[in-house]
């Protein structure tokens, strides 16, 4: 296939990227900064340098659209909500119109989403039928897939990514908590009753080429089948580099350091991957410590 990648340089899609060379796909990744897209993925890859000089994807099979602003890194300020959503909505917006400008347009575009899309559902157990909390996530998630699903059409079918947590290394949210851990700082958040839905980013790679390869469309939980609560992972994170966890993080200090984005913490949702399990796809990390001791090892 010849497929178009946009957030090529994010935690996805550097190990997504690799992957699809191996099987011999032709990748093109969507960039702003060339020459650090460059370094971080080779010479085998092609580039573009935005989308503006673009009229269309004739040519192309397939499009994973990963791009966006960083959720988890600032402050939930008016400016920063807009970034958010703009780095979003506005490229996503653009790769349709150039669905819509195609003679022949991919048959596939595989568009990233997240699990805030439900909001904070607390114990309630989620799947893609359950109804959402109307919070800033689902909002900013909400309009996203909307986008996205403009694209679709009886020669164009469209997935959603509702992603949970991605654990990998050298990046992500393990790249954050990590070293704060084996300095044995580190422990639950909050009441750590919260539910965490995470997935080894193996199976996030193996999730979206098993999407590319088999005739789905919609929404899917890009989750482990076994979410955890806070305080069962920050457990297993400091028994995964061999410190204690017991410094729990309380509430109100959270709020006061993350304002408004204090509920990627403090909330949750107890997500399961019922569409992508009934679609036949099986995951090759159940196991909370297992795929925390091979990403921090």
């Amino acid at each position: 296939m010849k497929i178009l990648v946009t957030g090529g340089t994010g935690l996805i899609g550097r190990h997504l990227i690799p992957r699809l060379l191996e099987l011999k796909h032709e990748v093109t990744v969507v960039t702003r900064n060339l020459d650090k897209a460059r370094q971080t993925l080779g010479n085998n890859v092609s580039f573009w340098k935005g989308l503006a000089d673009h009229q269309n994807l004739d040519g192309f099979d397939a499009v994973i659209n990963l791009a966006g602003e960083p959720i988890a890194d600032k402050r939930w300020t008016n400016e920063q909500k807009k970034r958010l959503c703009d780095s979003r909505w506005i490229l996503t917006q653009r790769l349709v119109e150039l669905f819509h400008a195609s003679e022949t347009p991919p048959s596939v575009l595989i568009s990233g989403s997240a699990c805030g899309y439900y909001g904070d559902l607390g114990e309630v157990v989620v799947t893609e039928e359950e109804p959402p909390h109307n919070e800033f996530t689902h909002k900013l998630c909400a309009r996203w897939e909307q986008i996205a699903c403009e694209a679709q059409s009886d020669r164009t079918r469209v997935c959603l990514l509702r992603t949970g947590i991605v654990l990998a290394p050298n990046g992500g949210i393990l790249g954050k908590m990590v070293p704060v851990f084996r300095l044995g700082l580190g422990g639950p958040i909050g009441t750590g009753r919260q539910y965490l839905a995470w997935i080894h980013i193996d199976d996030m790679v193996n999730g979206i080429l098993w999407l590319l390869d088999n005739d789905l469309r919609g929404p899917f939980n890009m989750v482990s089948p076994y979410p955890v609560r806070n305080e069962r992972f920050a457990h297993a994170l400091g028994h995964a580099v061999h410190r204690p966890a017991v410094m729990r993080a309380p509430a109100s200090a959270i709020r006061l350091m993350m304002g408004e984005s204090a509920v990627l913490v403090l909330g949750g949702q107890r997500a399961l991957p019922k569409r992508l399990e009934a679609a036949g796809f099986s995951f090759r990390w159940y196991d909370l410590d297992e795929a925390l001791a091979d990403v921090v090892g």
